[in-house]
């Protein structure tokens, strides 16, 4: 059957030797990689006490910006839910309704929005195709849970608290100079 790319190439097998039919050297390399690994000193972090430092850049937990009124930056373009390639995001838009001048800033607003944590591969696309700046990935881990249905993050879990902002300014320094090199 031909392929659609037409980019399929038959490879040929050599003849293998008679030490390569044995298989006793590839045996006693794997045993060797496996005997020097006994004998190194494992890294272990002692989790409560200890923290894991993290790179400035490390792609962590979701959140949805606000602005400097407190209203959300989100308008339900639907960009960063195309743009997932593990299609873990989804969201409702709504129209904004007379007196929520004060939450939202545009027209159209995303009534719900939620993040399935299980099928996200923190990539970071999402942040780059929001042209609103409204989702970023920040250095927070994810929290870990026994049941399933508590890592489909919604907006009471992504949208940043109005008391308690949270400093992107790094991961935006980055996503800039991305963009810089690119042109």
């Amino acid at each position: 059957m031909l392929s659609l790319s037409n980019r399929k190439k038959v490879i040929e097998q050599g003849e293998l030797s008679f030490m390569e039919k044995l298989y006793l050297p590839v045996i006693a390399k794997g045993l060797g990689i496996t005997v020097k690994h006994l004998f190194k000193r494992k890294v272990t972090i002692k989790y409560p006490e200890q923290k894991r430092s993290f790179a400035k850049i490390y792609r962590g937990l979701h959140v949805l910006k606000r602005d400097e009124q407190g209203r959300e930056n989100c308008t339900a373009c639907g960009m960063c839910a195309v743009a997932c390639p593990a299609e873990a995001i989804t969201m409702i838009s709504a129209e904004r309704k007379k007196g929520e001048e004060h939450l939202y800033r545009e027209e159209k607003y995303a009534s719900v929005y939620e993040i399935n944590m299980l099928r996200c591969i923190f990539c970071g696309l999402c942040e780059e195709a929001c042209p609103k700046d409204a989702i970023y990935l920040t250095d927070r881990t994810v929290d870990s849970e026994y049941n399933r249905d508590t890592f489909i993050y919604g907006k009471d879990k992504l949208v940043e608290k109005i008391d308690n902002r949270i400093d992107i300014s790094q991961r935006k320094i980055k996503t800039e100079q991305k963009l810089d090199k690119l042109k």
